[in-house]
């Protein structure tokens, strides 16, 4: 994915980096819950999830999401609203949490690790020749989450307008989605994010979204 904003260096601090993966969870969840709800997500903010998801091998930590912190815009401000203890969907939240108990699960799993690398690096051959959100790259990304993360016994089950979630391409989309949220809260584990931190942090975590 390519932007037209200048690179933005990413946070030299932990927590600032921390921020900005748990954003990506959050993002991922936000639009799950719009997909499932009325079929349509802000471009910008899809685009960067499936990059983020194709690009398992960065070359640097802002390359994952495009480069810019307002690629992750959505995410910051669920994240912002949760750390504020303003009104927050209770369904996206719950898809958030929901995604950091998966990567846990993910992470304990080193023959489903390997699956899914070995997946997305045949999904990321593909993107080069069809690009990055054609359908099919979407399908193989959707097919990679039924095939792995959806065969625990930790699920995350997906809300919205039943017709449409049985519509084309729908299904694939959803679970690409959520293939999103788990590669973020991965990156948010490697950056040394942890659940208890969202408790007992929750003041130097916002003080670190303020400065994005």
């Amino acid at each position: 994915m390519t932007t037209s904003t200048p690179i933005h260096p990413a946070p030299q601090s932990a927590t600032g980096r921390q921020a900005l993966a748990l954003a990506g969870v959050f993002q991922s969840a936000s639009l799950v819950d719009e997909l499932a709800r009325t079929g349509h997500v802000d471009q910008r903010a899809w685009d960067t999830l499936i990059h983020a998801t194709l690009d398992t091998h960065p070359e640097n930590f802002e390359s994952i999401y495009g480069g810019h912190p307002n690629n992750l815009r959505q995410g910051l401000d669920t994240l912002d609203s949760m750390l504020g203890r303003r009104q927050a969907n209770p369904v996206v939240m719950r898809y958030g949490f929901g995604l950091l108990m998966l990567m846990g699960k993910l992470r304990g799993n080193d023959s489903m690790m390997d699956d899914l690398g070995q997946r997305l690096s045949r999904t990321r051959a593909q993107a080069e020749h069809f690009g990055e959100t054609h359908e099919n790259i979407i399908a193989s990304l959707g097919e990679a989450y039924q095939q792995t993360l959806s065969t625990l016994k930790t699920r995350i089950v997906v809300q919205g307008d039943q017709s449409l979630l049985q519509s084309r391409m729908m299904p694939e989309r959803v679970r690409a989605g959520l293939l999103a949220g788990v590669r973020f809260a991965l990156l948010w584990h490697q950056q040394g994010g942890r659940r208890w931190k969202l408790l007992f942090q929750r003041g130097a975590l916002k003080k670190a979204l303020d400065t994005l």
